[in-house]
C-alpha cells in the first residue's frame, strides 16, 4: 500500500470528524458520571483515533 498517496475526501473527514466529536462526547460523560473504566477506553480511544487520523492524514482538495 503506498501511504504517499493517502488522503481524505471532504466528505468522509466530515463523518470522521462527527464521530469524533460524538465519542468524545460520550467519554466525557462516562467520565462525570463515573462509569465502567471499559467505556473510558472505548470511547476515548475512538476519540482519539479520530483526532490523530484527522491531524495526520490531508485532505483530498480539489
Amino acid at each position: 500500500m503506498d501511504f504517499g498517496s493517502l488522503s481524505l475526501s471532504p466528505a468522509v473527514a466530515t463523518i470522521l470528524f462527527c464521530v469524533t466529536c460524538l465519542a468524545g462526547y460520550r467519554y466525557r460523560q462516562v467520565w462525570k458520571a463515573e462509569g465502567p473504566r471499559y467505556q473510558y477506553w472505548i470511547f476515548g480511544g475512538i476519540a482519539a483515533a479520530g483526532l490523530l487520523a484527522l491531524g495526520f492524514i490531508p485532505l483530498d482538495l480539489p
